[in-house]
């Protein structure tokens, strides 16, 4: 069922890579509901990509202004206006966004009820996301669900993982050129442990990654994978240095996102800090361990990963230490736990 006043609709997720693909779900189920509407996402270049590769996407408007002081808000009005919009959904929130979409007269501005930024929007819907009492997707899905109920639209509602997923016969072709590239035996199982930290969040030093490498015991031949974007090559050499008679390679990315979550996608297992890469790894139902601080608005609830419940395990400091002191985690303890779930079998 497609509502008449609905037909194009733009919807915001104008930060960083994670945040943008814990959103997908929020994008499949406004795709559903409202299946003959045009979905616009606004994303910034970085995560253009992403946005590209999400199925549930129409068109996407490049967030160019977002250094721009004031003149940034008449620009990206400008902007808006071209696309005629019946509404907005704002997933992140911000005064910026919000006084274009005044500006470009959208009719149905949707928004968290936060801060200042919500005085620009006439529909809100109340959060408090920092309280992390659900995952920050479920947030995101709760805003399309108002959408819906608030427009007599019946809401179609399609959860399961994979969120993300490149052709299976690319995928394969790209892994057995990497395999040959590094002189890596076809059959072997592939760790990923991506070091770089270009998100917020806390993560685990280049000193405990390597520990953790070297404590890992995998059932079956298996390559350490240390996997690298821009400005993060040194932090992964680092850990390689470390790796004595540990079978591994550093794969430096340095072809764009989209061919980097391709490589995600063969990955038998990615490990990682709460950044974008892991959470690409958990929209492509790539098992994945991921490290999160215990700071109320970090947690592993409210950061979790799109991957299966079964693909996927969160580690965090010990609740008798601080809340972000990631050097208390015990590696060999959750070494060992990793090992058991995802290595022995």
């Amino acid at each position: 069922m497609t509502s008449k006043k609905l037909q194009k609709i733009l919807v915001v997720r104008n930060d960083k890579l994670g945040d943008f693909m814990l959103s997908f779900p929020a994008f499949r189920l406004l795709k559903n509901s409202l299946p003959d509407s045009t979905i616009v996402a606004l994303v910034p270049s970085y995560t253009k990509d992403m946005a590209e590769a999400c199925e549930w996407i129409d068109e996407i408007i490049i967030d160019e202004w977002q250094n721009s002081g004031f003149f940034s808000n008449f620009k990206l009005s400008q902007d808006f206006r071209k696309f005629q919009f019946d509404a907005i959904i704002s997933l992140y929130s911000t005064t910026r966004v919000g006084v274009s979409a005044l500006l470009a007269r959208i009719p149905y501005r949707l928004a968290p009820a936060t801060k200042l930024a919500q005085i620009f929007y006439n529909h809100r819907l109340v959060q408090r996301r920092s309280r992390s009492e659900k995952p920050e997707y479920a947030y995101n899905s709760d805003l399309i669900k108002y959408l819906c109920k608030d427009n007599d639209i019946p809401i179609q509602n399609s959860m399961d993982p994979p969120y993300l997923q490149f052709d299976l016969l690319l995928v394969e072709k790209t892994r057995n050129k990497f395999c040959n590239t590094y002189g890596i035996s076809e059959d072997s199982f592939l760790i990923f442990i991506h070091a770089g930290s270009g998100g917020s969040a806390r993560n685990l030093s280049a000193n405990q990654y390597a520990s953790l490498a070297s404590k890992l015991t995998c059932q079956k031949p298996y390559t350490i994978v240390l996997s690298a974007g821009p400005g993060e090559y040194e932090n992964a050499h680092q850990i390689a240095k470390q790796l004595i008679n540990i079978p591994h390679i550093v794969y430096e990315s340095r072809q764009g996102l989209k061919q980097f979550a391709q490589h995600i996608q063969f990955a038998d297992l990615f490990i990682g800090g709460s950044t974008g890469p892991v959470h690409v790894a958990g929209a492509l139902d790539r098992p994945t361990v991921a490290f999160y601080p215990r700071r109320q608005s970090a947690t592993a609830l409210r950061w979790q990963t799109l991957n299966h419940e079964d693909n996927r395990q969160a580690f965090s400091p010990p609740l008798d230490a601080d809340e972000e002191d990631m050097s208390k985690i015990d590696i060999e303890k959750i070494a060992e736990e990793i090992s058991r779930k995802f290595l022995s079998h």
